[in-house]
C-alpha cells in the first residue's frame, strides 16, 4: 500500500515522501517536527529557519490501543502508529507534550536527550505516569553547547535520540516498550542539513518497528533523494544495523566535514536496548536504483524476520529494472 503525506515542520518547510506502509498504523510514524517514524509526517506550527531556537512547541498525543494487542503514540487518536511519530525541533526549543491516556493501563513518556524535571521524568520512581484515562503535561528543554572549565565545552542537546513509555506493567515500562510505546526524538542544530525523506527503524527484542519479515515496511526515495534513518533499540537483545550499498560517518550527523575529518565511516552499527543514532544518505549514490536490504547482522536475528528493503526508485519514481524480482523475493522470505 503506497500512500503519498505532505510534512509539515517545526523546521519551517514543507516536504512531500512516499512511503511504503505495513498495515494500519504499524511501520510507519507520524511527525511533530514533529515528523513521522517510518515516514509520515507531523504537525507543528511551521516556523522559518531563521527563527531557530528559543520557541516553545506545544502538541498534544494520544496513547491508543492498535490492533493485535499494539498500543501506540499518535498526534490524534486515528494517528496513532508503532513507532510513534518522530518529534523533531530546533536545539534551545522547548517542548511540551500534553499525552492523553486512552487505555486501560498506566503509562508514561519519557525522553532521552533533553532536559526535563522530576515532574516531567515519565517515570513511577517519580510520580511522572498517567492513570487510565488521565491527561498529563510533560515539558522538554534543549540547550547549544556552552563554554565549560578552562577550554573543555558542554555538549549541547543537538542528536537523535527517542522517546518511550516507562510506566506500563511495571517502573520500567516493559509492558508498553512491548507494545509499540516508543518513537524518536531529533533536535537539530542551527545549520543541519534537512532530509527529503526520514524513517524510524526500531529494533526491538526480534521485531523491527513490531514486525518480522516480509512484513517489515518497505522504505522509499527516489534516485538522488536525500534520506534520514533514524535507528532505536529496545528489548533484550544484542542488535547490529546494516544498510546495503550506503555508509555514513559515525558521528552526530553522519556527515564527514571534510576529506580529513578522522571520523570513521560505517554501513553498520551495533543498535542495543536503549542507543540510537542517525544518519543521511543520498539514495543511490554510487551504487544506482534497486532494491537494497536493511537488517540486522546477527545472523540468526536476520534469518528469523529481522530484515527490511530500502527500494530505491529511478529519479522519476518508475520502478528500476529488477526491483520488482527483488521485492517479490522479500516478500517470499522463509520460503525461498
Amino acid at each position: 500500500m503506497r500512500q503519498q503525506h505532505a510534512r509539515t515542520t517545526l523546521l519551517g518547510r514543507k516536504v512531500s515522501r512516499r512511503s511504503m506502509l505495513a498495515g494500519a498504523a504499524v511501520g510507519v510514524a507520524t511527525p511533530v517536527v514533529v515528523t513521522a517514524a517510518g515516514g509520515m509526517p507531523l504537525a507543528l506550527a511551521a516556523e522559518s529557519a531563521n527563527t531557530v531556537g528559543g520557541r516553545t512547541r506545544r502538541v498534544t498525543m494520544y496513547a491508543q490501543p492498535l490492533p493485535d494487542g499494539l498500543i501506540g503514540y499518535g498526534l490524534s487518536p486515528d494517528e496513532a502508529s508503532v513507532p510513534g511519530p518522530v518529534l523533531e525541533i530546533w536545539e534551545g526549543d522547548t517542548l511540551e507534550i500534553e499525552l492523553v491516556n486512552n487505555t486501560d493501563s498506566r503509562l508514561s513518556i519519557h525522553p532521552h536527550g533533553v532536559d526535563y524535571s522530576v515532574d516531567s521524568d515519565g517515570s513511577p520512581l517519580n510520580g511522572s505516569f498517567n492513570e487510565p484515562g488521565e491527561t498529563r503535561t510533560y515539558v522538554w528543554r534543549t540547550r547549544a553547547p556552552a563554554k565549560g572549565p578552562g577550554s573543555l565545552w558542554l555538549p549541547g542537546s543537538a542528536g537523535y535520540w527517542h522517546y518511550h513509555d516507562h510506566a506500563m506493567g511495571g517502573d520500567h515500562g516493559t509492558e508498553g516498550l512491548r507494545k509499540g510505546l516508543y518513537g524518536a526524538l531529533v533536535v537539530r542544530r542551527k545549520g543541519d542539513i534537512l532530509p527529503d525523506r526520514q524513517y524510524t527503524v526500531v529494533f526491538n527484542d526480534m521485531t523491527i518497528n513490531n514486525r518480522v519479515a516480509p512484513d517489515v515496511p518497505v522504505l522509499e526515495a527516489n534516485l538522488g533523494e536525500r534520506v534520514e534513518f533514524i535507528a532505536i533499540g529496545h528489548g533484550n537483545n544484542f542488535h547490529t544495523f546494516h544498510l546495503h550499498a550506503h555508509r555514513w560517518a559515525d558521528n552526530r550527523t553522519g556527515y564527514l566535514e571534510g576529506p580529513n575529518d578522522p571520523s570513521r565511516v560505517i554501513d553498520n552499527r551495533d543498535l542495543n536496548p536503549g542507543d540510537s543514532f542517525g544518519f543521511q544518505v543520498i539514495a543511490g549514490e554510487g551504487v544506482g536504483p534497486g532494491a537494497w536490504m536493511y537488517h540486522c547482522h546477527v545472523q540468526f536475528h536476520s534469518d528469523g524476520g529481522m530484515a527490511g528493503v530500502f527500494l530505491v526508485r529511478n529519479a522519476d519514481g518508475s520502478m528500476p529494472d529488477g526491483a520488482q524480482k527483488a521485492l517479490d523475493r522479500y516478500h517470499r522470505h522463509g520460503d525461498q
